[in-house]
């Protein structure tokens, strides 16, 4: 490794590791930077303390896979850098500035591939502020790594699977899931035959999982509409129409996504260029099949780059692995790198499959309230984007940010910025494919005021 300069792997879930594993097996000594304090990314997150429980309680049917990852990555061990609970804020001319205790380090690296991963997508709703109110992903940590629910009495509510997983977990748990409430109706379930075909064993379990919510007495919602949180100070029950019909249910939490968004603000910042794509509503950064994208050297895997799960991203992160090798000149097995392709194509067509079955309700963007709050940070209401819409004539999202300041607080658009758009498409009848995305940037998420820099180029001489 003398006067060779590190890769650098942003993120430590499926993608990241085997990705790791790769460069590692070829010679090479990557830096592998996450945000979290251990490995396995949201999928295969692990306890911040030991509580108690197996890896079967946690992970389920998955646990296999789960150790296998955490073994794997134990087993890289004085063979890679590793900085937990370090954030890449920035991303400039071949360089990364990662805060890591409590320091700034300028990161100079040859090769990146990002392992981003993805966040829980929302549409605001009236009460989606309210104490007790959780995103999927976020009542998913809870109980995986901190071993506690969001409530006594829980529902959960939106669509793709991710909503039935969470219910079913918490239910296994022994939390009293009250309801699950899926905006999709269920006559689009149907599409869950063709899947059959493709990953019949992801389809059964799914089906298992429905299986046993309702055996335990859980009642499942399909078509939900006007879905609405209401309390206080704290949630106290949820309110939706079906059929024509108003419906309320008493609860003191709720877990509620529409599906997932793929955290694209390195890509961004890095200067991949970004197309649109349909089935996940959202500008994404190009990259082929291998994982290159527009920028040479800048390598893009798992769901950072496009929502498909996590079987999918270990492959694309060792397919983007290979890819590096490759533009190396050094040793990558090209017949891996096919068969890897073979299965990445595979998983996507069963991807098309999921997004027919659990489909996002755009719909819901033109029944929003006026008074419901978008943007929580700056208190930026769907009256206020509405209004600005129309005095501005606006139909592009970066003027819509400059004139009512979405997108401009502490998350700087990474969860109000896909409602916005969906609101500003709907508002303007052009659809969100036609408004753009906001741009990334640095830091790409809130930094401490005393955090300190760190002059030193970390590099492996």
């Amino acid at each position: 490794m003398k006067n060779q300069r590190q890769p650098l792997i942003v993120g430590a879930g499926p993608a990241g590791v085997r990705a790791a594993q790769a460069l590692v097996a070829a010679g090479l000594r990557p830096l592998v930077v996450d945000e979290a304090p251990a490995c396995g990314g949201q999928i295969y997150r692990q306890r911040l303390i030991e509580d108690g429980r197996s890896t079967r309680a946690l992970y389920g049917s998955e646990a296999p896979k789960a150790e296998r990852l955490h073994r794997d990555f134990a087993a890289l061990s004085g063979r890679i850098d590793y900085w937990p609970q370090a954030l890449v804020w920035n991303l400039d001319n071949g360089k990364a500035h990662v805060a890591v205790a409590g320091v700034s380090r300028e990161v100079v690296y040859d090769g990146l591939i990002l392992a981003t991963g993805a966040s829980d997508r929302v549409l605001p709703v009236p009460g989606w502020t309210l104490p007790g109110v959780f995103t999927l992903g976020g009542a998913q940590i809870a109980l995986k790594a901190q071993g506690c629910a969001i409530g006594s009495r829980v529902v959960f509510a939106g669509c793709g699977p991710l909503l039935y997983l969470v219910a079913w977990q918490y239910m296994k748990a022994g939390v009293d899931v009250a309801a699950v409430l899926d905006a999709a109706p269920l006559m689009a379930k149907r599409h869950l035959l063709r899947g059959l075909a493709l990953a019949p064993g992801i389809v059964l379990r799914g089906m298992r999982f429905v299986a046993e919510l309702k055996l335990r007495g859980v009642a499942i919602h399909h078509g939900i509409e006007d879905f609405a949180i209401e309390g206080e100070t704290r949630v106290t029950s949820v309110r939706w129409r079906q059929g024509g019909r108003e419906r309320n249910l008493p609860c003191d939490g709720i877990g509620y996504g529409l599906s997932l968004r793929s955290e694209t603000q390195l890509a961004d910042l890095a200067g991949c260029a970004f197309s649109f794509n349909a089935r996940d509503r959202a500008f994404l950064p190009q990259r082929d099949i291998s994982g290159r994208s527009s920028i040479a050297g800048v390598y893009l895997a798992g769901d950072g780059a496009g929502i498909a799960g996590a079987d999918a991203a270990e492959l694309a992160g060792e397919r983007a692995a290979l890819a590096l090798l490759e533009d190396r000149d050094l040793p990558y097995a090209p017949e891996r790198a096919a068969v890897l392709e073979r299965k990445i194509s595979h998983i996507d067509r069963f991807r098309d499959v999921l997004e027919a079955a659990f489909p996002y309700p755009a719909h819901w963007a033109k029944r929003v309230a006026d008074e419901t709050l978008v943007c929580r940070c700056e208190e930026v209401s769907t009256g206020t984007l509405r209004q600005s819409v129309r005095d501005f004539a606006l139909d592009e999202v970066n003027r819509l940010k400059a004139v009512s300041r979405i997108g401009m607080g502490r998350c700087q658009g990474r969860f109000c910025g896909a409602a916005a758009a969906e609101i500003l498409g709907s508002e303007t009848g052009q659809g969100i494919e036609a408004v753009g995305r906001l741009r990334a940037q640095a830091p790409v998420k809130p930094l401490p005021l005393t955090l300190k820099t760190e002059q030193k180029r970390e590099t492996v001489e």
